[in-house]
């Protein structure tokens, strides 16, 4: 189960699911760049980022503090939402959106503030970005499958011969949160030191 072509078999699957996270993160972008109702909710989210930040510019190796901070957050964030679609799919489906939202608006202050938005995406965000994207996308995409597995299993005697089973998936979900923890290693391993470089140099 944890062999590649498994987990892409997996992938195949989930294709619509992946589908319905890609809008959703476009649908949190959007509101994050041209809508400022949620600024005051995300900029209040962010200031916790920036404290930790602040500090970690402090330490003696800041490589490998920033690579440890970013790690584990975006790791236990990834793992919590893969498996908290038990709670038919809702909390995946806002961690998507508001993720697309903090990076909508974060481009909107960049761009108010007179900013190169092309030389900040090439830098800070795309090196890393290219996978840590897809994993928080691919995160969400199990999270909602999860959700609509257990609405099908409680509430559709149909549904209930079909795919796979609640204990069977969860399987499938401790796999794929493998492969997506490995995407989230090589992205911090990244930020840490390619985009930190790019930025601070």
């Amino acid at each position: 189960m944890l062999r590649f072509s498994s987990w892409w078999n997996t992938l195949k699957q989930l294709r619509w699911y992946l589908i319905a996270a890609v809008l959703l993160f476009a649908v949190g972008y959007v509101l994050g760049n041209q809508w400022s109702g949620f600024e005051g909710f995300i900029m209040e989210q962010l200031k916790g980022i920036q404290g930790m930040r602040d500090q970690l510019m402090q330490s003696d190796n800041q490589e490998l503090s920033f690579f440890v901070f970013i790690f584990y957050n975006n790791a236990i964030k990834a793992i919590m939402i893969m498996f908290a679609g038990i709670v038919l799919g809702i909390v995946p489906a806002g961690f998507l959106i508001i993720n697309g939202m903090v990076i909508g608006l974060l481009l909107r202050i960049m761009e108010s503030q007179g900013l190169d938005l092309a030389s900040t995406i090439i830098k800070g965000i795309l090196p890393h970005g290219i996978l840590e994207i897809p994993a928080i996308l691919i995160a969400g995409a199990y999270g909602m499958r999860f959700g609509i597995l257990i609405l099908q299993r409680f509430f559709s005697r149909r549904m209930r011969a079909e795919g796979p089973t609640i204990m069977d998936w969860i399987k499938q979900t401790g796999a794929g949160a493998v492969w997506v923890t490995a995407m989230l290693l090589v992205a911090a391993i990244i930020e840490s030191t390619v985009t930190f470089w790019l930025m601070n140099g």
